[in-house]
């Protein structure tokens, strides 16, 4: 019994973010028109910062927002880029939660790469024509580092991986 209650709040739980996730998606290519800074750019503009570990376009209260997370020597910082004209907007320090984590996670897996993420990002766009990156999240796989891409076109969106040894 404790196991199917499990079982069917597992399914409601991955239903409910898989309809997040769409809804979001919806509303992130709706508000990308008309956007001109790349996520190339934003990482290129947040290494001022740190090196980029992972970048994204997100709505945050329902405005688009850009950022990058860096590691700079032991430390870790969220970097807001503005989307409209490049440059760095606010930067702060990451300090705990699931933030931390998260950031701890990718710089061990950039730690390991050859390549930037940006240069991952540029490889997975002219790859895909049509498709402008959204977001890009580095991680191990089998013991080596890639990076997750997610890329938009129009309203439809996928997610490659690009190997980052």
């Amino acid at each position: 019994m404790r196991t199917m209650l499990f079982a069917a709040m597992a399914a409601a739980l991955v239903y409910t973010a898989s309809a997040h996730a769409e809804g979001d998606a919806a509303a992130l290519a709706g508000q990308m028109k008309g956007v001109k800074v790349s996520l190339e750019k934003g990482l290129t503009a947040a290494a001022a910062k740190g090196k980029p570990i992972s970048g994204k376009f997100e709505l945050e209260n329902g405005k688009l927002q850009l950022t990058v997370y860096t590691a700079k020597g032991s430390g870790y910082s969220e970097v807001i880029v503005n989307h409209r004209t490049g440059k760095v907007a606010k930067a702060e320090a990451i300090t705990g939660g699931d933030d931390l984590t998260a950031a701890k996670a990718q710089a061990e897996a950039m730690g390991g790469a050859k390549s930037s993420l940006k240069a991952a990002v540029q490889k997975a766009v002219k790859a895909n024509k049509g498709y402008r990156a959204v977001s890009a999240t580095p991680s191990m796989k089998d013991g080596h580092p890639t990076a997750e891409v997610g890329l938009l076109k129009d309203s439809e969106t996928k997610t490659v991986t690009e190997p980052l040894d």
